[in-house]
């Protein structure tokens, strides 16, 4: 596969633009983007998967979370791969 690069800025308007993505916003402040259902099976007992992209500041960064949350690293559909 061939990777074309772009700035973060561009990358996340296009998905935004699309609408892929919500809007960023802060797991630890804001909450996490949830919908009125996905609140109700939580309250009920269930377990929905809400998935989460974590954007990195630079590589040491990228490092010290990948080395705090392993799920970080294996969830990596590239993991192997030169990126």
């Amino acid at each position: 596969m061939d990777i074309i690069e772009m700035a973060f800025d561009q990358w996340i308007e296009i998905g935004l633009k699309a609408g892929w993505v919500s809007p960023p916003v802060c797991a630890s402040h804001d909450g996490l983007p949830t919908s009125i259902t996905e609140d109700a099976e939580y309250m009920d007992g269930s377990d929905p998967c809400i998935f989460v992209m974590r954007t990195y500041e630079s590589d040491e960064h990228k490092e010290a979370v990948e080395t705090n949350c392993p799920a970080a690293v294996w969830r990596n559909p590239f993991r192997g791969q030169d990126n």
